[in-house]
């Protein structure tokens, strides 16, 4: 099992929220109203942590050992929107989200392959980890900027265990696991061909509720967070390009393979699928009347 270990080790470096963020440190000058308010969005957004792990418990039922490894991804992810409600609560009062815009975000997720869904998290991570990092060095109020660079970490070190599981599960299920890690990263390794940001909250989840079925949608502000990227972090090509090369270094250790594109990526993609397409020819039954 990896959940023990994992749990050691996310416990030996969790922070603490009363003794780690230097609240005393608050200077309401350098905080505006711009991103006060966009602290009220990441803490919204945060909290969809809770209808993720209700999806990944029940796609995972089988799996008992990355089942406990979420209970540890919950706290934390939680933890982060409870820092940020803390932060607002302390020093912007007015903009506290309320419990009705909380519960929004959580909704059913359609049943999806526990295997493609664990991939396009671990680069969710990844792309959070960027994104974080980002937002601590647009604020100018310390404390906030402080605060980010925690949650950053945590997303870092979140990837990493997924990571762990995603070896596990090639050493499980070989190239069904290859086909489908490599098929959703190279997805998620191309934000630069499409229209919005690529993470899983901002992805279509629940073919009934279509369009309002992705956590950014039912933010009080639904266009936030692409005005956050492009207006107000900036996360422009070069960051972008940083996320699309963290993805493919830990893809080319999962694979033990150098990816130096999303092309390499995608040709490997296309290997896999080759061979598990000549796997399933081999082990399917001739038809009757063949001969």
């Amino acid at each position: 099992m990896l959940y023990p270990e994992l749990f050691k080790s996310l416990e030996a470096v969790r922070w603490n929220m009363e003794k780690d963020v230097p609240w005393s440190a608050f200077d309401a000058h350098l905080l505006s109203d711009e991103q006060a308010r966009t602290i009220k969005m990441n803490a919204i957004t945060e909290w969809a942590a809770l209808p993720a792990t209700e999806m990944f418990l029940r796609d995972n039922a089988h799996d008992s050992d990355f089942s406990a490894f979420v209970s540890v991804w919950f706290f934390e992810e939680q933890k982060h929107s409870l820092v940020l409600l803390e932060y607002l609560r302390r020093f912007r009062p007015e903009l506290v989200p309320t419990e009705a815009e909380l519960h929004a975000v959580r909704f059913p997720f359609d049943p999806a392959p526990a295997l493609e869904t664990l991939m396009l998290h671990f680069c969710g991570e990844i792309r959070l980890n960027h994104w974080y990092r980002r937002a601590a060095e647009w604020h100018t109020e310390p404390v906030i900027k402080h605060i980010y660079t925690l949650i950053s970490r945590d997303e870092a070190r979140h990837g990493g265990a997924y990571l762990q599981y995603m070896k596990r599960a090639i050493a499980n299920f070989g190239d069904q696991a290859r086909s489908a890690f490599a098929k959703i990263g190279v997805l998620m390794a191309s934000a630069n061909r499409t229209a919005q940001a690529l993470h899983p909250t901002n992805l279509h989840v629940n073919a009934a509720l279509f369009p309002d079925d992705t956590v950014q949608s039912r933010l009080p502000d639904p266009a936030w967070l692409e005005r956050w990227l492009s207006r107000q972090i900036d996360f422009d090509r070069n960051w972008e390009r940083k996320v699309v090369e963290r993805i493919l270094h830990n893809v080319s250790i999962l694979f033990d393979r150098t990816f130096t594109s999303v092309q390499d990526l995608n040709r490997y993609r296309k290997e896999v699928a080759r061979r598990l397409g000549e796997t399933l020819a081999v082990a399917m039954p001739e038809p009757a009347g063949a001969r």
